[in-house]
């Protein structure tokens, strides 16, 4: 069995103990359903280990793996869904790997969509000269960009708001993903609803999996 293989495996036996420990669902909303369910998907996952589709979407769980540039990202991208994203293998194989990061995006997307994010009202332009303005519920915001490329780190400094994290490529464009108190706190200023007991819920997530980054997908 190739590395590739046996670290596929990996994930898979880590995602097993989500079952038996409460895993996703004492974090986020105690859905006992969601922890019993992923023991089904397993099976067929790991049947299909030997196949570079599945290995391509469980690494893709894992920021840097497929390194962007800085002219990468300039341009307009606009909301696309929860995004969720590891920061190591090592996080990725005790968290469970892609079938934990896709449960977190069916959440986080519940969540974002009670908040008012959409396609037409959540975007984020990143320009040449190093400024940036984005939009987050209808709600603006701008200031100066910077991104490294070899952690694929990303820093955004607004007037009121400065905040690092980190740029994953995707299936359909890029994943713009941050600590998950950082999402609360964003969210919290821009769309001014520090209030909503889902903000507390996205807060929650960071108690749960070391490492885990959680943001927005977007696409051009």
């Amino acid at each position: 069995m190739t590395l590739k293989k046996q670290f596929c495996v990996a994930a898979c036996a880590a995602t097993l103990g989500l079952s038996s420990c409460g895993g996703l669902g004492s974090g986020i909303g105690g859905n006992t359903s969601t922890s019993a369910s992923v023991g089904d998907i397993v099976g067929s996952v790991l049947s299909s280990a030997t196949s570079g589709e599945t290995l391509g979407n469980i690494l893709s769980s894992v920021i840097g793996l497929d390194k962007l540039s800085t002219k990468n990202l300039v341009g307009t991208w606009r909301y696309d869904g929860a995004g969720c994203a590891f920061l190591s293998e090592n996080a990725l194989a005790k968290a469970g790997g892609e079938i934990t990061a896709t449960e977190v995006e069916k959440q986080l997307d519940t969540q974002f969509k009670r908040l008012g994010l959409s396609n037409s009202n959540t975007s984020f332009t990143f320009k040449n000269d190093a400024t940036f303005s984005a939009k987050i519920a209808g709600k603006s915001w701008s200031g100066k960009w910077s991104f490294d490329e070899k952690t694929q780190g990303i820093k955004l400094s607004g007037l009121i708001i400065n905040i690092n994290g980190y740029v994953k490529r995707n299936g359909t464009g890029i994943s713009l993903l941050f600590e998950a108190t950082t999402v609360l706190r964003l969210l919290q200023t821009i769309a001014a609803a520090s209030g909503n007991t889902t903000l507390g819920t996205i807060g929650n997530l960071s108690k749960n999996y070391d490492g885990m980054r959680i943001g927005f997908d977007l696409k051009q």
